[in-house]
């Protein structure tokens, strides 16, 4: 089964996340995301940053469950 397929079984089983935007600057997202099962929150600076904490967050996700 591809990467793809094996995520979309898995929905919901890496992460849940809140994501706060509080404003909207230089055409991107400024705000917080908090990882829910570990409570954890950090600040994001852009879109892209927000994708990286949450891919990053899921890749420890991953390799614990592997553990």
């Amino acid at each position: 089964m591809s990467k793809d397929g094996e995520t979309l079984e898995r929905h919901g089983e890496l992460g849940r996340f809140v994501i706060r935007i509080q404003r909207r600057q230089h055409s991107s997202w400024q705000g917080s995301v908090t990882h829910l099962d570990k409570n954890r929150t950090l600040n994001f600076r852009s879109m892209l940053e927000l994708v990286k904490i949450i891919d990053s967050t899921l890749d420890e996700e991953e390799q614990s469950m592997r553990n």
